[in-house]
């Protein structure tokens, strides 16, 4: 009896719970629809949404008036440098060379020992005159028919042979003194004065510092745009100021390996201010054409290559391009692009091709 009451409150108290805390919904909506329905008509509708439009930027392509320049790095190189070795062997009796020094075409450097090369050129001067003298009496023989003509050949031959023999020495007698082959500056010494040498052995250097020259190398793609005369401008941390030379001479070659070309341009050095084997940085011009650019922020690498997103029909559409020159703001564009076109630049990562874009507009 006590258990059935027990069960009779507890019926009581979950009766009352569902009319007090549980209310029955309603089963009309203010559309007449049942509330069921309606949530799921919503829902359905929901994920059936579109993707969103996404504002983003353009820059409108056209063709422009294009100043390529490339930069590239090179190298100071002395006009004239050589290096001044001894010809003959003998002791280094004459040594002009002053570390540093200016020198003209021609002076005086050094000077071997030549005694003995003297003593042989007295002799073959006695010689000389000796067969000269043979010779003329024998002309005057021949004249009277006291010689036959083989005989006064012979004394002919003499004279020459004498003659050849003394322009060898003199030769040799030449090959003791080391001149200077051009104006420049002489470098440090290799050697002292009283030094034996032997040929082939360094006495110093000889360098020509104005007008100097500047080797520097571009890429084969740009091989065909550069041109004998054109103007270059340079610099150098130890210059300040730029300065300009110019492309004198183009190598015919490409270096396999580096896939570049050499390129020599000159300029003057008066003051001596470019030292040979200087690093110095290049603007190099390769023309003025029109062509299409636009800002480096537009670019998206891929795989493939490059590509960007142009407005077409209120889409982003993804198109490859082939770009060329760059500075730090705008890219020129070589292929894939035609004046006109809306290059978005703006909220790059957000697109993919065929996404609804809005284009904003400037306030």
């Amino acid at each position: 009896m006590r258990t059935f009451f027990i069960l009779a409150l507890l019926v009581g108290a979950l009766t009352l719970g569902k009319v007090y805390f549980f209310p029955k919904p309603d089963t009309k909506t203010s559309g007449g629809s049942p509330s069921g329905v309606s949530g799921k008509g919503e829902t359905k509708g929901k994920s059936g949404d579109k993707t969103p439009t996404i504002p983003v930027e353009i820059y409108l392509a056209r063709t422009e008036k294009l100043t390529n320049v490339l930069a590239v790095s090179g190298t100071v190189l002395p006009n004239e440098i050589v290096e001044l070795k001894a010809e003959v062997s003998g002791r280094l009796m004459q040594l002009n060379a002053k570390e540093g020094a200016y020198v003209n075409k021609g002076e005086l450097i050094a000077k071997i020992n030549d005694e003995e090369l003297k003593a042989q050129l007295v002799k073959l001067g006695y010689l000389e005159k000796r067969a000269k003298d043979v010779e003329a009496r024998q002309k005057r023989l021949l004249a009277v028919e006291g010689i036959s003509r083989e005989e006064y050949d012979i004394a002919e031959s003499n004279v020459n042979t004498a003659r050849a023999d003394k322009e060898l020495l003199m030769a040799q007698l030449a090959k003791t003194e080391i001149r200077a082959p051009f104006s420049g500056k002489l470098g440090l010494r290799a050697i002292s004065q009283g030094a034996f040498l032997t040929p082939g052995t360094l006495v110093t250097t000889l360098v020509q510092t104005n007008p100097v020259k500047i080797d520097f190398s571009v890429p084969e793609k740009y091989a065909s745009q550069i041109r004998v005369g054109s103007p270059v401008r340079f610099t150098s941390d130890g210059l300040g100021a730029s300065m300009t030379a110019q492309v004198t001479a183009i190598s015919p070659l490409i270096d396999e390996s580096l896939r570049t070309m050499k390129v020599r341009a000159y300029t003057s050095n008066p003051t001596g201010r470019l030292v040979p084997g200087m690093f110095v940085r290049l603007d190099v011009p390769l023309g003025n054409n029109q062509t299409i650019q636009i800002p480096t922020q537009a670019i998206v690498p891929v795989l493939k290559g490059k590509k960007v997103y142009v407005v077409r029909e209120g889409k982003a559409q993804e198109t490859f391009i082939k770009t060329g020159v760059r500075n730090d703001q705008q890219i020129q564009v070589m292929e894939g692009l035609v004046p006109g076109d809306s290059v978005i630049i703006s909220s790059i990562m957000s697109l993919k091709n065929g996404a609804s874009v809005k284009i904003k507009t400037k306030s």
